[in-house]
């Protein structure tokens, strides 16, 4: 008869050893809900404001390195990039931007549906303080089919502002 190697010195004591192994299922089911919730989360954290660019058919594209893009959306916010901003700090938020360089372009993207005067209030005042390069972005259109948005990014490129009189 063997006698074991190590021998028990009460009945309890044996029964519940320690184990020295991690059990890998529960922490493979914590990190498929922690994949999941940020796959749920992640398209929520784009930021910007949403707006339906017009379409033209004259639009040409701008090879511009790295544009100033300021958004009108419908109910008259406006962002700066991907940030909101009010209108009072609009100016000094491109200044900024620019930097020296002040050949860059700042674009323009109206929603269709804002108000007009809005988007041509926000070029005036960019022409008043001296950013005279400007462009509205819009989405390109067929020539021979209906309007399609494939070409998103195109920017038509604004004319001067005109000096205004008063007719006596």
């Amino acid at each position: 008869m063997a006698i074991p190697s190590r021998q028990r010195q009460s009945a309890t004591e044996g029964l519940y050893q320690p184990l020295a192994d991690i059990n890998v299922t529960p922490l493979v089911d914590v990190m498929l809900v922690l994949l999941i919730i940020f796959m749920v989360t992640a398209p929520l954290l784009a930021k910007g404001v949403k707006v339906n660019l017009p379409q033209a058919t004259a639009a040409q594209p701008l090879n511009h390195k790295d544009p100033i893009v300021i958004t009108v959306g419908k109910e008259g916010k406006l962002a700066l990039g991907a940030d909101e901003i009010s209108q009072e700090a609009l100016i000094d938020g491109i200044h900024a931007t620019m930097g020296d360089d002040h050949t860059r372009v700042v674009h323009v993207r109206g929603d269709t549906e804002a108000v007009y005067g809005e988007v041509v209030a926000i070029m005036d005042m960019l022409a008043k303080n001296g950013i005279t390069h400007i462009a509205i972005m819009t989405h390109s259109r067929s020539k021979t089919g209906p309007a399609t948005k494939a070409a998103a990014g195109r920017a038509a490129p604004a004319p001067a502002p005109a000096a205004t009189g008063t007719a006596k």
